[in-house]
C-alpha cells in the first residue's frame, strides 16, 4: 500500500514537470486515421500515427496562412486570395 501510494505521489510530481504537447490538428487527425486504419484492414495504430501527422502538418499550414493574412491586413495590402475551386465533374458551379 505505501509503495503505491509513492508511486502514484512520482507519477503526480512527474506530471508537474512535463511541458504542454503541441498537438493541433493531431488528435482530430488521430481519430481519424484510426478508424480508417481499422476499417482498411485492423490497422488503427497505424493510421492513428499516419493520421496525427497530416492533421499537425495540416494545422500547421493553416496557421501558417492565417499568419500571413494577419500580417498582410495589418499592412494595408489586399489579403492573399483563396485558390480557386474547380467545382465537380457534372455539375453546374
Amino acid at each position: 500500500m505505501f509503495k503505491s501510494l509513492i508511486a502514484v505521489a512520482a507519477s503526480v510530481a512527474m506530471l508537474g514537470l512535463a511541458a504542454p504537447a503541441q498537438a493541433k490538428g493531431c488528435i482530430k487527425g488521430a481519430a481519424v486515421g484510426a478508424v480508417a486504419g481499422h476499417v482498411a484492414g485492423h490497422h488503427a495504430i497505424a493510421g492513428a500515427v499516419g493520421g496525427c501527422i497530416v492533421g499537425h502538418h495540416l494545422a500547421s499550414k493553416k496557421a501558417a496562412e492565417d499568419k500571413a493574412r494577419a500580417k498582410a491586413a495589418a499592412q494595408g495590402s489586399p489579403a492573399p486570395a483563396a485558390p480557386a475551386v474547380k467545382p465537380a465533374p457534372g455539375t453546374n458551379g
